[in-house]
């Protein structure tokens, strides 16, 4: 084996790890990603999780100005119920120092009081 066939071994194999670096900085770049840095762009929130079964969960989520009920298991996520955000309850809610409850949220967006 000559010197001349380990470069042309070298080289492609350094061109290949070049652009696999190449992707993974442009995946980092222009994704989300999920330590909350740049998942402030996107504006999703989640606001509260209820555990009503083992691995099964009710989550209000808010995406822009709207607010999802979603139902969570192991396997799947269905959204329940679709809301509209109202800013104004979140500063009543600071204005009275008042931290309402997954259970009062629910049936305050249900329509029970």
């Amino acid at each position: 084996m000559s010197f001349l066939d380990i470069i042309k071994t070298i080289v492609p194999l350094v061109l290949i790890l070049g652009l696999l670096f190449f992707a993974l900085v442009m995946v980092r770049r222009y994704s989300f990603s999920l330590n909350g840095k740049k998942a402030k762009l996107l504006k999703i929130e989640v606001l509260n999780n209820h555990l009503i079964l083992p691995k099964k969960y009710l989550s209000v989520v808010r995406v822009q100005d709207k607010l999802f009920l979603l139902g969570i298991s192991e396997g799947n996520i269905t959204l329940l119920k679709e809301y509209e955000y109202d800013q104004s309850m979140e500063s009543e809610q600071t204005h009275n120092d008042f931290k309402q409850t997954f259970k009062d949220m629910l049936k305050q967006n249900i329509g029970m009081r």
